[in-house]
């Protein structure tokens, strides 16, 4: 009786929430597509009336000079820039809070984030701490805690899974506390983004698999949870059938430059559908298993997702049904329930095939507890999800992804 009054409670609150955000003013960023759009980007800074940026990227993407195009191209329009290369894999609130230093100190105007999810997360939360001084990061955790709009901020992906440049979302890693957690606000949406397939070319293999699932995790969760909108299913069901027709194909050929711009745009219609609709539990366990042991939040999304909707079983499978058909795993009249467990099956055949595991041996069995209370405590009330896990259920599910 206490569980079906906290459902209830968890559902009126998401209806609220629904109804709120249908008053928000979602943007969308101004679009570059193509090979070599990120060579135009730096002409469309100095046109907004800018001459000095921070960029914002890692160690890595510096080292392989993939940062030449952009910097070379702004030198050229006489942009001044300073960069900031310490960005972790799950960037953390020094990270954030040396970028803004970096930006300060240097008089500069605006912000290029340039890389993965990662130096996303990074760039958009060291601009909002920018322009919102009186507020921490902690305290932008959460929705709508951002008050004051951010730096112009121009968003440049070198993969294709988070779809971050059209998100309202960054995910911040508190070391002190190992916790991974989101801020959520439509200000930190770029003003413009660049999606260069070229800059994807040299993905390792496990990269492209990950970031590929992952943007097929946004598009699932947002299609399937109760905050779909027309506009936000057509861009997952758009999202889906493009993943299927090339994530594999550019997964053996890296270089098919077509299928590399298609899962760049891919991203970015699961982006903008999730940003919208919300996502659900796959990614509450991804981000407790990513502050806890550092997984990459694509693999986490990845392994997490078959077990998720094999949780959500019939109350998910009309949905799932059309996305089996998005996909092209069967057609219009089949039954519901054998289109969406194929949909299912495919996923589990897709994570194999790209070499993906079905779980984590990272997970110890003392930590399962605090597991469980971060997701849910991360789930509920606050993702629209077909079906409300309770504690019990959420155990299972993590004992079932824990590997020997």
């Amino acid at each position: 009786m206490l569980w079906e009054m906290k459902k209830g409670a968890y559902r009126l609150n998401q209806s609220v929430m629904r109804t709120l955000s249908k008053t928000l003013k979602f943007t969308e960023p101004e679009l570059l597509s193509g090979a070599g759009s990120v060579r135009r980007l730096p002409e469309k800074v100095k046109a907004k009336g800018i001459s000095k940026v921070l960029v914002v990227t890692d160690k890595v993407l510096m080292g392989l000079g993939m940062l030449d195009g952009l910097l070379d191209g702004l030198k050229e329009n006489n942009i001044s820039y300073v960069v900031y290369n310490e960005v972790q894999p799950n960037p953390t609130i020094d990270n954030i809070e040396s970028a803004r230093k970096l930006y300060i100190d240097n008089d500069c105007r605006g912000v290029i984030a340039f890389g993965g999810g990662s130096s996303m997360d990074c760039a958009k939360t060291a601009a909002a701490r920018v322009t919102n001084s009186n507020k921490t990061v902690s305290q932008m955790r959460g929705v709508l805690k951002i008050r004051k709009p951010l730096p112009p901020l121009f968003a440049v992906p070198t993969t294709a899974g988070t779809g971050s440049e059209t998100t309202i979302a960054a995910v911040v890693t508190d070391p002190s506390t190992h916790e991974k957690y989101a801020i959520m606000d439509t200000k930190l949406v770029p003003i413009m983004a660049a999606l260069d397939p070229e800059l994807t070319i040299g993905l390792p293999t496990h990269i492209t698999s990950t970031t590929g699932m992952d943007a097929l995790t946004h598009a699932v969760e947002a299609y399937i949870g109760r905050n779909g909108t027309p506009y936000t299913d057509k861009n997952a069901e758009e999202a889906v059938k493009i993943i299927y027709e090339n994530l594999e194909k550019v997964y053996k050929d890296g270089k098919d430059i077509e299928a590399r711009n298609q899962m760049l745009l891919a991203s970015y219609k699961a982006g903008i559908a999730f940003t919208r609709a919300y996502v659900g539990y796959v990614h509450a366990i991804a981000h407790t298993l990513g502050g806890l042991y550092g997984v990459p939040h694509g693999l986490g999304n990845a392994v997490v997702l078959p077990y998720i909707l094999e949780f959500f079983g019939g109350s998910s499978y009309n949905k799932l049904a059309k996305l089996a058909v998005a996909a092209g795993l069967g057609k219009d009249g089949e039954p519901v329930e054998v289109l969406a467990e194929s949909f299912i099956d495919s996923i589990k055949t897709m994570n194999a095939n790209m070499n993906i595991p079905t779980g984590f041996k990272e997970i110890k069995a003392d930590d399962v507890p605090l597991i469980v209370k971060r997701v849910l405590k991360e789930g509920n009330p606050g993702y629209p999800v077909p079906k409300i896990m309770n504690a019990e259920e959420c155990t299972d599910i993590i004992n079932k992804l824990m590997l020997k």
